[in-house]
C-alpha cells in the first residue's frame, strides 16, 4: 500500500466517529445516541415531526474545522443524524469567543436560538438571540441580548427560554464567586428579542450552579442544574443536581430544604460510572407517547476523553427521568450504559 493511500485511510477514520449509536434491536438502545461530540445539548420537536438537537461549537477533529452549533436530528430520540451547522458564519458582536450552550424553542411561530458567546475565561461573556424558520436552519443572528457587565451577572452564559401564561423568561448564569454571582430569571418582550427591564432580574441559584433547566410538573417547578467541571477530559466531574418550588421565580429547596440560592446545596441526580464521566448539561426534558419523561445530556468516555483536535469527547447520551414521591430520579444516580427500551413515539408519516 503506497502512502498517499495510507494518509487517504488516516484522513477517514475520524469521520467514522460521526455517527449514532447501532441499536440493540428495534425496541431498545444503549448510548451514547450520538458521537463524537454534541455538547451541552438542546432539543426541539419541528413541524414535520422529527426531533433536532444542538450543540456547542466544537472542532470534532473530522478534519471539518470548528462546527457553529452542529445539528443533528432524530425520529425518536435515538440514532441521531448530523444535518448541518446551524450558523453559515460566526456572529461578530464578539471580537473573541465560541458560541456555546444553544437553547433552541418555538417562539411565535419561528425557531429561537439563545446562546452564549465567549472564551474560557473570558471577563464579559454574553448571550445572543439568533432565528429561523425551520429547525434545521440557517440561523439567523440577531445580535446580543447583554453582556456581562449590562446584566450586571458575572459569566453571563448558559441561556435558557420558559414561557408561561404568554410571559416569556430567559434563565441564565455560570460558576462565579462574585457578590453578584449566580444563576438568574429576566422577563423578555412578547417577541422574546429583547430585555426590557434588565434591572428587573430574580437570583435563582448560587454561583456554583450552570447550566439550568426549567421543568414543570403538577403544581411544582424543577430546577436542574450541573456543577463542578465540564471539561476537564478523564478528570471531569460534573454532575446533575436538582431542586424545586412552588413558584417559577423560586425560592428553589432541595429534598433537604436548602435553598439553591446557597452555595453547596441541590438534591444529586445524576453522576458518572466507571466507564463515563462528567454527565451534565442536560436538555429540556421530552415526554413520550407512554409518559414516560427523558432528558439528553453529554459524558466524557474515560478511555477515549479526547477527539483529535484536543476537544473534549463530549458524546450525547439519552436517559429516562422517572419520579418518585415529587422528586425525578435517573435509575441508579449514574449513567446508563445497559440496553434500555427506547421512547415511544408516534411514527412520522
Amino acid at each position: 500500500m503506497n502512502l498517499s493511500k495510507i494518509a487517504f485511510i488516516l484522513m477517514l477514520a475520524p469521520l467514522k466517529e460521526l455517527k449514532a449509536q447501532s441499536p440493540v434491536s428495534n425496541d431498545k438502545f444503549i448510548n451514547p445516541v450520538f458521537e463524537p461530540v454534541l455538547a451541552d445539548p438542546t432539543v426541539v420537536k419541528g413541524d414535520d415531526g422529527w426531533f433536532y438537537a444542538y450543540g456547542t461549537q466544537d472542532d470534532w477533529g473530522d478534519g471539518q474545522g470548528s462546527r457553529l452549533i452542529p445539528v443533528v436530528k432524530s425520529r425518536d430520540l435515538t440514532g441521531w443524524t448530523y444535518v448541518r451547522n446551524a450558523f453559515d458564519s460566526k456572529p461578530t458582536w464578539k471580537s473573541k469567543g465560541g458560541i456555546w450552550a444553544p437553547d433552541v424553542v418555538k417562539v411565535n411561530g419561528r425557531y429561537h436560538m439563545y446562546y452564549a458567546f465567549s472564551t474560557w475565561g473570558d471577563a464579559d461573556p454574553g448571550i445572543g438571540l439568533a432565528i429561523a424558520d425551520k429547525p434545521e436552519g440557517p440561523f439567523t443572528d440577531q445580535g446580543k441580548l447583554f453582556l456581562s457587565s449590562e446584566i450586571g451577572v458575572p459569566n453571563s452564559i448558559d441561556p435558557f427560554f420558559y414561557e408561561e401564561k404568554g410571559k416569556k423568561y430567559l434563565f441564565w448564569g455560570s460558576y462565579s464567586k462574585e457578590p453578584t454571582q449566580g444563576t438568574f430569571a429576566v422577563g423578555l418582550s412578547a417577541d422574546g428579542k429583547s430585555v426590557p427591564e434588565p434591572a428587573r432580574k430574580h437570583k435563582i441559584a448560587a454561583g456554583d450552579f450552570e447550566a439550568v433547566v426549567i421543568h414543570k410538573r403538577g403544581k411544582y417547578y424543577y430546577f436542574i442544574g450541573s456543577k463542578e467541571n465540564c471539561c476537564n477530559g478523564a478528570d471531569s466531574k460534573y454532575h446533575l443536581r436538582v431542586g424545586r418550588s412552588e413558584s417559577l421565580l423560586g425560592p428553589y429547596l432541595d429534598k433537604d430544604g436548602r435553598p439553591l440560592t446557597d452555595r453547596g446545596t441541590g438534591t444529586v441526580i445524576l453522576n458518572g460510572n466507571d466507564t463515563y464521566t462528567g454527565p451534565g448539561h442536560n436538555s429540556r426534558l421530552v415526554t413520550d407517547a407512554n409518559g414516560a419523561d427523558w432528558t439528553l445530556y453529554h459524558a466524557i468516555l474515560k478511555s477515549n476523553p479526547k477527539v483529535p483536535s484536543g476537544a473534549n469527547r463530549r458524546v450525547l447520551m439519552l436517559d429516562s427521568i422517572t419520579w418518585k414521591d415529587g422528586w425525578p430520579e435517573i435509575a441508579g444516580g449514574a449513567v446508563d450504559t445497559d440496553p434500555q427500551a427506547k421512547p415511544v413515539f408516534t411514527p412520522i408519516k
